[in-house]
Order: C-alpha cells, then sequence, then structure tokens
C-alpha cells in the first residue's frame, strides 16, 4: 500500500461553483503511482465546500449557487454571528451541508469519475481568497 499527501493551493476563485478537477490533477501528480486505490481531496476552510457534480453544462453551477442562496439566504434575522459580514454565517451552514471533503476511486494513475462529473470548489463567501486543499492518494 502507497500513501501520497500534499497540501495544494487554489486561487481566490469568485463566489460560485467551480470545476477544479484540472487544478488537482496537475498539482498531485502522485497519482499517477497508484494502480487501485483512492483519492480523498478535504478543504481546510469553514466556509467553502467541495462537491461532485456535473462537468459539462455551466448552468448547473449557476443552478447550484442560486438554489442554496434561496435555502441559506444573507441577513436572516435569527442569524448572531455576523461580525464578518452579511455572507459569513451562510457560507458556514452552506459549506457544511456541501461537505469539506469528496473521495474518489482511481484506477490506473486515473480517477474513475463518470463521463459528466467533476469536482467543485463551492465558494460560498463573496471574497474568500485563496483556499488550502489536503489531497492524500492510496493505494497499490
Amino acid at each position: 500500500m502507497n500513501f501520497f499527501q500534499k497540501t495544494i493551493s487554489l486561487p481566490a476563485f469568485p463566489r460560485g461553483y467551480h470545476l477544479i478537477t484540472r487544478e488537482v490533477l496537475s498539482q498531485f501528480p502522485d497519482i499517477k503511482s497508484i494502480e487501485t486505490g483512492f483519492l480523498h481531496v478535504f478543504i481546510k476552510h469553514t466556509s467553502a465546500s467541495l462537491t461532485i457534480n456535473e462537468n459539462a453544462d455551466e448552468s448547473v453551477r449557476d443552478d447550484f449557487e442560486s438554489h442554496m442562496n434561496k435555502l441559506v439566504p444573507e441577513d436572516a434575522a435569527h442569524f448572531t454571528h455576523t461580525m464578518e459580514g452579511p455572507d459569513d454565517m451562510p457560507a458556514h451552514i452552506k459549506a457544511s451541508m456541501m461537505g469539506s471533503s469528496v473521495q474518489i476511486p482511481v484506477k490506473n494513475g486515473a480517477l474513475q469519475l463518470g463521463t459528466w462529473q467533476g469536482i467543485y470548489l463551492c465558494e460560498h463567501r463573496d471574497r474568500g481568497g485563496a483556499r488550502k486543499l489536503v489531497v492524500t492518494a492510496f493505494g497499490s
């Protein structure tokens, strides 16, 4: 069993849902050493998240953003954590709803994503800044 781990950096993305599969793979070539195993990607932030979904039609990412904003609106009167701006508490809730990690099977050094699947960075802040991901590959 082999293990590879690296912390990678993503540049600041605007608020929304962004495909980052290529960025992850380009910064983590060790995945090519895994014949059969898994890639685990974890985000080290509480106001952004990760998920896997449609990689072809950009309107899917736009619909995610609009739907999440309806589910968790800014400036809700019941929020008490408001010191960091109106997008902060909703960002924490959205990040918990979407999740902080994804795990993907690896075969012959390649992700076993479906034809229309990609890894999303879900940026829930208006100005979230650069993000750090811990990427771990393990297998034989």
